[in-house]
């Protein structure tokens, strides 16, 4: 007889002063390649090279497909970040690579719009989303890799409690090259700002 594992049901949305974290649903499609587009030279030196239909309509329709499917299996949790005072789209947050077992753990990534850098809310949603990870999802470790050269995205980690763990060389492909990054993770029993 198999064993019918009871998973978490992925919340319908988070909030936090100015924000409101929710999964991305179709209708959000116009905001996010409009938002993507004018943050294109801000974000392509921290992320991997987009594909040529990155943008497009069916390939936002593939991206919540997996998105579902992750969310569905435990995998994996992916949030749009929306300003409480209008609902403008602001950026992304992504939990992947969950992973239960003796590990316990996922790692987050992000992405900010342009217009919306240096405002502190990627700060407040990562501490938000390092509270839903530990008392929702109930694991033990959030870890996270940035470009040695990404000052803000460390100094995000960093006012989140995050610690800095180590360096791995040539971790992800970003930007079309093997980079090395700075590793970053945060305990449930750390204390957190």
């Amino acid at each position: 007889m198999a064993l019918m594992r009871f998973l978490p049901d992925p919340p319908a949305g988070l909030s936090s002063e100015r924000l409101v974290l929710r999964p991305p649903r179709l209708a959000d499609y116009p905001a996010w390649a409009s938002l993507r587009t004018e943050s294109r030279g801000f974000l392509a030196p921290w992320e991997p090279l987009w594909p040529p239909d990155d943008l497009t309509r069916n390939a936002f329709r593939r991206r919540l497909q997996r998105y579902q499917r992750e969310a569905r299996e435990d995998q994996g949790h992916t949030f749009f970040l929306f300003l409480r005072e209008n609902a403008q789209l602001v950026g992304g947050l992504t939990l992947a690579n969950l992973r239960r077992g003796v590990t316990q753990t996922c790692s987050l990534g992000y992405w900010m719009g342009v217009r919306f850098a240096g405002r502190g809310l990627m700060t407040e949603a990562v501490r938000g989303i390092a509270t839903h990870v530990f008392d929702d999802l109930h694991l033990h470790r959030l870890e996270a890799a940035c470009l040695p050269t990404n000052a803000p995205s460390r100094k995000v980690l960093e006012r989140c409690g995050f610690q800095l763990e180590g360096q791995a060389r040539h971790y992800l492909k970003i930007n079309g090259h093997w980079a090395d990054h700075l590793l970053y993770a945060l305990l449930a029993s750390d204390p957190r700002p």
